[in-house]
């Protein structure tokens, strides 16, 4: 963590972040007569939530290069190297994408118990290809790890693993375990009720999603996780952008998707419905043609 500094401009800085003003948290920042590791790794996480990862990676490169044996600054330089993949060209994506591995293994290597660089570091072996450093068998060990750290991660993390190999039965009791082992943790009865939205079993999606928010009122996780369940589906499109919207009115905080992230989720909905409509609209015409 950053805390701990007898620095007010830092102290400052850490309460913008957490109020998620990540530009004046940069301004500040960017105002220090001296940085420290912690004060890079700050700047480089408030860039990244800004979406400006080059100048993340920058910053977080100097965190770690002051401090090297900080487990949370491998795990973010790893987090915005995999955003400068995913926003680069082919060639130079393979670059990113390999350093972004080795910064999470470097994460998990200093924090053997880090759950978050942990997790990243699954993610990453579950959905990269061998090419760049990921792997099944990778991810199978990940997984195990967690079994001796949380049990509601190690569920989570087999039920991802089951529903990558196309073993549905196996992922929802996975999740549904999961969400039986933390069932104060929104998060959990969101992984089930997406899983739930992506085999097509709308209904009790529904009744996790209405039961998350009766028990969470106006949590931005609920809204976002619901309207991407949504647009992943191609259903209720219409709902899913005023959902967002309500999102983006919403006081976030750092562990809630960006608003950067709501608004291009936002812009894939609104191109879903347009093509929707347009559809319906040919349909139509092809329809009335046939009666002439």
């Amino acid at each position: 963590m950053f805390g701990g500094s007898p620095n007010p401009d830092l102290s400052r800085a850490l309460t913008l972040y957490g109020q998620t003003e990540y530009g004046r948290a940069i301004d500040a920042l960017q105002a220090l007569d001296r940085k420290d590791a912690a004060a890079y790794a700050l700047l480089g996480k408030s860039y990244y939530m800004q979406g400006q990862y080059k100048q993340a990676v920058a910053n977080l490169e100097k965190a770690v290069a002051e401090d090297s044996r900080n487990s949370e600054y491998y795990d973010w330089l790893g987090k915005s190297y995999g955003r400068m993949a995913e926003t680069s060209s082919f060639l130079t994506a393979m670059g990113h994408a390999k350093k972004t591995v080795h910064a999470f293994e470097r994460a998990v290597e200093l924090g053997p118990s880090n759950l978050e660089a942990l997790s990243d570091l699954f993610e990453y072996y579950l959905q990269a290809p061998a090419i760049v450093g990921g792997g099944m068998d990778k991810a199978d060990a990940i997984a195990r790890r967690f079994a001796n750290l949380n049990e509601a991660e190690h569920h989570w993390a087999t039920a991802r693993l089951a529903e990558k190999r196309k073993g549905y039965a196996v992922a929802e009791n996975e999740f549904r375990a999961a969400l039986a082992a933390a069932p104060d943790e929104v998060g959990r009865a969101l992984d089930l009720a997406g899983f739930l939205s992506s085999r097509g079993r709308y209904s009790e999606s529904e009744g996790l999603f209405r039961a998350a928010e009766e028990r969470n009122p106006n949590s931005p996780k609920v809204l976002y996780a619901r309207a991407s369940a949504y647009i992943e589906s191609k259903r209720k499109l219409d709902e899913a952008q005023a959902l967002l919207r309500r999102y983006l009115e919403l006081q976030t905080t750092p562990d809630d998707p960006t608003p950067r992230e709501a608004v291009a989720l936002l812009k894939q909905a609104r191109s879903l419905g347009s093509i929707g409509r347009r559809t319906e609209g040919q349909q139509r015409t092809q329809t009335a043609e046939s009666f002439r």
